[in-house]
């Protein structure tokens, strides 16, 4: 299966301050990638170097084996992007402004655009002015499904939307991607999201990747381990097969890549007294913290 985006030895500062060294991307065609991390991580700057609105220092992205900084017209209309501002007409109303956008593409599509304001229970009358934030950043969304784009560069899809809405749009938009081999590249702040939502998953940390593999894999293969110590004093070293360790007083939280057996060893070699020890089972969320921390 061939890459939609690759990303090579991606670098890129802020004046003085790096946002990252020699990151590496790759989405495979017909996948949905999640890119997630906290705030100043880096996400929305890699949104706009697959924009082309901003240029890495140094090293290159590619999408559909063309530079982002120089994309031809032909694979420009292979591509949808849903950035911050959403529509822009808002003295529009949804029937006219759907009217309005069908003009500029040839292979216009106005089902899935209807479709997904049938299930917002939005009405054609309704004026972009009067919607919420999270109902303009839908009928964004579906002005860009109805221009039928091969790839969908998504930045906060969910901004703004109920928990309802934003289960039914999820579903929606992971059955419209998978019946149309549709690839897609997408952030969000709302984790829950996009362990409903993704194939693969890439965690980023400042100036780092944490994690880029399927989203199957990594919650297989990421493990959080509880238990108490009997001296809530002791401080535990952190050897390499501790990805993260998280102590109040006398409670312990590890994450590792590693078995149970290996930490259970660990805490028997370094004569550690422990109670309560439990495998926990967690969400994309929890693996997301405890992979880059609380902090």
């Amino acid at each position: 299966m061939s890459n939609v985006i690759e990303c090579n030895n991606l670098t890129h500062y802020y004046g003085k301050k790096m946002v990252y060294e020699n990151l590496n991307i790759h989405v495979r065609e017909g996948s949905i990638l999640g890119l997630l991390g906290k705030n100043g991580a880096g996400k929305t700057t890699t949104i706009n170097i697959l924009n082309g609105f901003l240029q890495p220092r140094s090293g290159e992205c590619l999408i559909y084996n063309e530079n982002t900084q120089h994309l031809t017209p032909k694979t420009k209309a292979r591509i949808g992007f849903l950035i911050e501002g959403h529509v822009q007409y808002a003295f529009m109303n949804i029937h006219q402004i759907e009217k309005f956008y069908a003009g500029f593409y040839p292979n216009w599509k106005r089902e899935p655009y209807w479709e997904l304001m049938k299930k917002l229970k939005v009405l054609p009358t309704q004026k972009i002015s009067s919607m919420s934030c999270g109902q303009r950043s839908q009928v964004a969304l579906g002005l860009i499904l109805a221009q039928d784009p091969d790839l969908l560069i998504l930045d906060d899809f969910s901004m703004g939307l109920d928990p309802g809405y934003r289960r039914l749009f999820i579903d929606y938009l992971r059955e419209y991607a998978k019946a149309a081999n549709k690839t897609i590249f997408t952030t969000s702040h709302i984790i829950q999201d996009m362990e409903r939502l993704i194939d693969d998953v890439l965690i980023m940390d400042y100036n780092r990747v944490l994690a880029q593999k399927p989203v199957k894999e990594f919650m297989t293969t990421f493990k959080q381990f509880n238990f108490e110590l009997l001296n809530a004093d002791l401080e535990l070293k952190k050897e390499k097969f501790i990805v993260n360790l998280e102590k109040v007083k006398n409670q312990i939280e590890l994450y590792t890549y590693d078995s149970e057996e290996v930490v259970l060893n660990y805490l028997a070699s370094n004569g550690i007294g422990y109670t309560n020890f439990r495998k926990v089972e967690m969400t994309l969320e929890d693996a997301f913290i405890g992979l880059t921390g609380k902090y």
